[in-house]
């Protein structure tokens, strides 16, 4: 996707003749495309018409066809993407003191691309908030929806035309995914509960922001071509961030990854787009959404747990409450905790226990290796009925409750720090010892796999255990036929945390509108500033000891908005130092001026090269196998705390690597004024070395400015990137969904 042409109308006749072209028909290629993108950048969609034509033996495929145009950068099929599905703010240190108020939040808005959203919610409530920014150009489509001063704008897009009995042609959500993730911004509402537990008042991190929602995902999944034309709409609307808790199970080039190419174009724009960063870990290389130009956020556990207890002891009963209690016949007499969000009361009653082994439906074809697992269909409801079963695996409760059983106890040690909710009294234990829940952050990990100079993810917020606003017609548990209906809901994941990281996005945009603007004649340039490093820099440290990937799995810390308004010092990055690094990445002139649309464009590098001087606050040094560690890098920071200040040195890292940081000293004397430094790092030889962490920090007064650096060892190469693919590909283990319309919850069949 290149840059816009001039002129929508140009744009759209421009891919009609581009389809015609191929097709050799003007009516088919009318038919044929579904978006023109030229709003914000240049690009179409079209529907493959490969049955209907007859193509010259030469173009025997229309795709490479298009492909082979000139001026085409890259053709990509319509992949579908996945979803990455209160108290958090309060634990990021960002109480509701920390607003800077309607006036200035209201300026800012925030659009997202998702499920939808259900705009009778109280969360998003318009009361005392004024019109929307004049900046605003966007519209509120669909019938039986209705914006208002908080939800200014919403579309919806389907490009495949594929609607489920459960999906609402409009930008309402019945997938709840969506009416949760907005809520980064919701009002605040007292008494918020999910069956009342976690009861208190939930809150966004900027109640006085705007909400615009671009539908581009539903039942069936969320397609690529919708999503390029969210971010055409979204970037000519006047959005200033754009959110997106979605991905690929896998990782492709920059320009064939429809995430990378709007986020791109939005950074183009001064826009920043926060992503998460997938649910596929704890695996090496499972991190989604690594293009530099995203902020991309992992998810982190809170100050809140839900738990059931499990009891073993001497008889056979079972109690439920908001704790729960199993007693099994054996001469155990240990406490296990188990997880769930369990909103069941069942009184005190006693009830058999039963494996599902022992429970097989052979009349379905079921055997006992099968009813282990519970899966729906596979019990023998004369022997679950009114008994709890105990199930190997994580599953959704529906294949219990189907076979007229009362609850269940599943053993799966995948699940071990957020709960779930089931549609009925259950709980998730330890597969291993059922002694003690392990610890570690559910999220997905690095290294980068495409650029593995650059560290991803690049921070962390809570995204465990979220209370927050939830579609009425959406299940409120991992059953989808679940038909409950709920105002607020916990759920957990990267889809959870990467909100909390656009509101504080936001936070900082309306706290500091004009950043770094010291001349009115710069008030331009400001459109191509990224923000980014600032919330990098400003993160809360992570105990090291809590997580064996490091910075793999956390990035740069904790996210800490309220010191990100006030950094010290920030590493700038424009348009063009992104071009320059695409060029390091094997990207050649043609493909750079075509996507930024400015002839100008050039890249000096004749051959692929590291990463290291792309003005990145994190420095990854990647060492191949058996290679000695040695890397240059050079950063410039901007000046934005006091004018006269004075930075000194500190690094922090282990004996057997060397760093070497010239200057020192780093003295300003105006805001806005810019240093630059060199970091050497040295070391010995190394070999199948898992990841070894440290810091580079420049102090002043109470600035702390950190940025981490790690080492470690990657396949010989693989300096440039793995080949793409998908993680259906890299694990051989078959993993589904348990839910299949948000993909919170995963288990082994």
């Amino acid at each position: 996707m290149g840059d816009k042409l001039q002129g929508e109308f140009f744009a759209a006749s421009s891919h009609h003749s581009m389809l015609e072209s191929v097709l050799g028909s003007a009516s088919t290629a009318k038919e044929s495309l579904l978006y023109s993108y030229g709003k914000s950048f240049n690009g179409f969609a079209a529907n493959k018409m490969m049955k209907k034509l007859k193509i010259s033996q030469v173009c025997v495929k229309l795709l490479k066809c298009i492909a082979e145009m000139e001026g085409v950068i890259s053709v990509l099929p319509n992949h579908r993407l996945n979803l990455h599905t209160t108290r958090s703010w309060d634990f990021m240190g960002f109480p509701s003191k920390g607003k800077v108020g309607s006036p200035q939040e209201g300026d800012v808005i925030i659009g997202l691309l998702d499920t939808g959203i259900w705009p009778e919610s109280d969360s998003f409530n318009d009361e005392g908030l004024g019109s929307p920014p004049s900046k605003w150009k966007g519209k509120c489509q669909g019938a039986n929806f209705t914006c208002n001063n908080k939800i200014i704008g919403a579309r919806y897009y389907n490009s495949e035309g594929d609607y489920d009995i459960t999906d609402i042609k409009s930008p309402r959500d019945s997938e709840g995914h969506g009416t949760h993730t907005s809520s980064t911004a919701a009002r605040e509402v007292a008494g918020a509960s999910y069956f009342g537990l976690a009861k208190r008042t939930a809150r966004g991190g900027v109640p006085g922001a705007r909400i615009a929602m671009y539908k581009v995902c539903w039942s069936s999944g969320c397609y690529s071509a919708d999503d390029l034309a969210a971010f055409d709409d979204a970037i000519a609307d006047g959005i200033d961030i754009i959110s997106v808790s979605i991905g690929f199970d896998g990782f492709s080039p920059y320009f064939e990854d429809p995430l990378a190419i709007g986020s791109f174009h939005a950074m183009k724009n001064g826009i920043l787009t926060s992503a998460s960063a997938g649910n596929s870990g704890p695996f090496p290389l499972s991190v989604a959404n690594h293009a530099p130009w995203i902020l991309t956020v992992a998810a982190s556990t809170i100050d809140r747990k839900f738990v059931a207890q499990v009891v073993f002891g001497n008889g056979q009963a079972f109690t439920v409450s908001f704790w729960l209690k199993v007693i099994f016949t054996n001469s155990l007499n240990d406490l296990m905790k188990g997880l769930s969000i369990n909103i069941f009361n069942l009184n005190g009653t006693s009830f058999p226990l039963i494996w599902g082994g022992d429970a097989a439906n052979y009349s379905a074809g079921a055997d006992p290796d099968i009813s282990r697992g519970c899966f729906y269909g596979a019990l023998n409801s004369y022997k679950v009925q009114g008994k709890i079963v105990f199930c190997e695996g994580a599953v959704d409760g529906a294949g219990v409750l189907l076979a007229n059983g009362v609850g269940t106890i599943m053993a799966d040690s995948s699940f071990t720090d957020f709960a779930f909710s089931f549609p009925l009294p259950a709980t998730i234990i330890s597969v291993e010892d059922g002694l003690k829940i392990l610890y570690y952050l559910r999220s997905t990990e690095g290294p980068n796999p495409i650029a593995p100079d650059i560290l991803k993810p690049d921070l962390t917020a809570p995204g465990v255990d979220i209370l927050a606003a939830w579609s009425p017609v959406a299940p409120p548990s991992v059953d989808p036929d679940d038909t409950r209906n709920v105002k607020f809901n916990i759920i957990s994941g990267t889809s959870m945390s990467c909100p909390r990281t656009s509101g504080a996005a936001a936070y900082v945009k309306a706290a500091r509108p004009y950043w770094f603007i010291t001349d009115i004649t710069k008030l331009k340039k400001m459109a191509e500033r990224l923000n980014m490093p600032c919330y990098l820099l400003f993160s809360y440290i992570v105990d090291p000891k809590k997580h064996e990937d490091l910075e793999f799995a956390y990035g740069s810390g904790h996210i800490n908005p309220l010191q990100a308004v006030d950094p010290g010092l920030v590493y700038d990055a424009y348009e063009a130092d992104y071009i320059n690094f695409l060029c390091m990445q094997r990207y050649n002139t043609t493909t750079m001026r075509l996507v930024t649309g400015d002839k100008s464009s050039f890249c000096n590098a004749s051959k692929p090269g590291r990463a290291w001087n792309l003005n990145y606050p994190s420095f990854s040094v990647a060492v191949e196998d058996g290679q000695q560690i040695m890397a240059v890098f050079t950063r410039t920071v901007t000046n934005v705390g006091p004018p006269n200040s004075t930075y000194t040195l500190s690094t922090n890292m282990p004996a057997s690597v060397d760093v070497t940081v010239v200057p020192s000293v780093l003295s300003f004397s105006a805001i806005g004024e810019k240093k630059s430094f060199s970091v050497q790092v040295s070391g010995p030889k190394i070999a199948q070395q898992p990841i070894i962490s440290g810091a580079i920090v420049w102090k002043y007064g109470h600035y702390v400015v950190r940025s981490p650096l790690v080492v470690y060892n990657i396949l010989p190469g693989t300096q440039y990137g793995y080949p793409s693919f998908t993680m259906s590909q890299k694990k051989p283990d078959s993993i589904g969904s348990m839910h299949h319309k948000n993909g919170i919850v995963k288990h082994k069949y």
